[in-house]
């Protein structure tokens, strides 16, 4: 119900016939800005569009108005401490092993790490937002049993979250390794060195904006392929996601899963923001329930 393709793609294509869509940038300091106006300004078309449609479009407008929200989930707020952080990351890498979620993901993934491009080194993979990494360390579990070389470097903005991470690479002898990085810039991060960007189950904690740096930077620094995994936009999540993490028994955890599944992006708001991105039509946006999947190939900066 919450996905409301009809009426957004109905508005979409109004925008792009009016010339608003996608909208124009130069350079990487505007994207934020245009991406969140445009955003703005296709969700009042969209309100419009589901009016004249009638009760059984606008009825869904409303009811995905009321359920979405801007609320910052304790996991993000800078004021909580850095311990408490991390161990609500953990419940979150508990919740994943006990429902399968890393297995879904590297199903999804394995795909693009099999087809790396005869290049004959390791296929770097860059995780944003990573945490303490379970799915990094998932990917590269599954990497080595399919005799596949993978340098993955999984990033967070968390001190803490990086240094458990490094913690448990150094115990298990795995190939990743965790660093401090801003995802909206990847300052340092060597230019060619990640041919898959990976974002997963964080996509809902940045605002549109955010998301297309991220796409545009790693195409600027010659990624081939971004990722972005997160929650299918639906009612029946709204409710399930809280669900589930309340069987890990801490109410800030369950109370931020609640908080989650009301920002899931839906599948045309992701298509629209991987489009002005890029400024190309080449991506896919697909359901695997429970996740919604995007998949944007990248083109490499031309060379001097």
């Amino acid at each position: 119900m919450l996905q409301l393709e009809t009426a957004g793609y109905q508005a979409l294509d109004k925008l792009r016939s009016q010339g608003e869509f996608p909208p124009e940038w130069t350079k990487i300091d505007e994207l934020e800005g245009v991406t969140d106006r445009f955003m703005e300004r296709f969700a009042a078309e969209r309100f419009e569009v589901s009016k004249e449609l009638g009760p059984g479009f606008f009825i869904p407008e409303l009811i995905d108005r009321a359920v979405r929200t801007g609320d910052v989930e304790h996991m993000d707020d800078p004021s909580q401490p850095g311990d408490d952080r991390l161990e609500w990351v953990r419940a979150l890498d508990r919740m994943n092993r006990m429902t399968l979620a890393y297995e879904h993901q590297c199903d999804l993934l394995m795909p693009l790490i099999e087809n790396p491009g005869g290049t004959g080194k390791p296929v770097g993979i860059l995780e944003l937002a990573a945490g303490s990494g379970g799915l990094g360390f998932a990917l590269a579990e599954r990497a080595q049993r399919a005799g596949i070389e993978v340098k993955i470097t999984a990033s967070d903005i968390v001190p803490e979250m990086v240094s458990e991470g490094n913690r448990i690479a150094a115990e298990r002898s795995a190939p990743v390794s965790f660093r401090l990085l801003n995802a909206f810039s990847l300052d340092g991060l060597e230019p060619g060195s990640a041919d898959l960007v990976i974002i997963s189950q964080s996509l809902h904690h940045f605002t549109p904006g955010q998301l297309a740096l991220m796409i545009a930077q790693a195409e600027r620094h010659g990624a081939s392929v971004f990722v972005g995994i997160d929650g299918f936009r639906s009612l029946l999540l709204t409710g399930g996601v809280p669900l589930v993490a309340s069987l890990q028994g801490i109410l800030p955890f369950t109370l931020d899963g609640l908080t989650s599944a009301r920002k899931f992006y839906s599948a045309i708001e992701l298509d629209i923001i991987a489009a002005i991105a890029t400024g190309r039509q080449g991506h896919r946006v697909e359901c695997s329930w429970p996740l919604t999947v995007l998949r944007a190939p990248l083109t490499p900066p031309a060379g001097p």
